[in-house]
């Protein structure tokens, strides 16, 4: 049976930002850039919910790209940042000695979210798939490429070669699998009503409104209505 049929778990995986730096973003044009820093950041916060070893690696910090996002490091205060100068993260050897390590405990799933897509990405996963037998998947939604079709292409191109496409919020209910995994239950739904949108809406309405619960902040009497005479 190929690996790739079995599913993500928070056992079989480690994951790897690349590069998620404000000049790398700058010059995304394939997602709204306050839309991809939600996205990686939710998807940071999944990795530590599940305990999820987490790499973070960038590149000519201080001569271009800048300090990665801060929203970012503040989930994992306390990760080392794996600085580079090449643009393919395959060829520093922190990088893969970060990752061989947590290979070497069964997490040969890569998860990957990185900037941009079309190079630091695509570099990364093409070199590490031919020297290794890791799999990686590629965040697309947590990732960007300089236009539409450069991100487009580039996951076409990795597709192509046996990248696992996947999207952050897909990543997280993988890992999570089944809501009767009651220790993690509250982390995840609280992690998507911060970060996920209509779908993190639908459950504060589905508490409240559904099952009669109580609303999760607390704010000011509702006043009204009062037509006005």
């Amino acid at each position: 049976m190929s690996s790739k049929l079995q599913v993500l778990t928070p056992q079989n995986s480690q994951i790897i930002f690349i590069d998620q730096q404000p000049q790398m973003a700058f010059g995304v044009q394939s997602i709204d850039r306050q839309v991809l820093k939600n996205n990686v950041v939710g998807l940071a916060k999944a990795a530590r919910i599940f305990n999820v070893p987490t790499t973070i690696t960038t590149v000519e910090t201080d001569s271009f790209s800048g300090n990665t996002f801060p929203e970012l490091l503040a989930v994992v205060p306390d990760n080392d940042i794996l600085e580079r100068t090449s643009m393919n993260s395959w060829d520093d050897q922190n990088v893969r000695d970060a990752l061989a390590k947590n290979a070497a405990d069964g997490r040969k799933k890569v998860v990957v979210a990185g900037l941009w897509t079309e190079v630091c990405n695509t570099t990364f996963a093409l070199s590490c798939m031919n020297d290794t037998d890791y799999e990686i998947y590629m965040v697309a939604d947590a990732s960007g490429g300089t236009s539409v079709d450069a991100h487009k292409y580039a996951m076409d191109r990795m597709v192509q070669a046996g990248v696992v496409p996947v999207t952050w919020q897909q990543v997280l209910l993988e890992w999570q699998r089944d809501w009767a995994r009651k220790e993690t239950y509250d982390a995840v739904t609280s992690l998507v009503k911060e970060h996920s949108g209509a779908y993190g809406m639908g459950i504060d309405y589905a508490v409240t409104h559904v099952h009669g619960g109580a609303e999760r902040v607390s704010h000011g009497k509702r006043i009204g209505p009062n037509p006005a005479k």
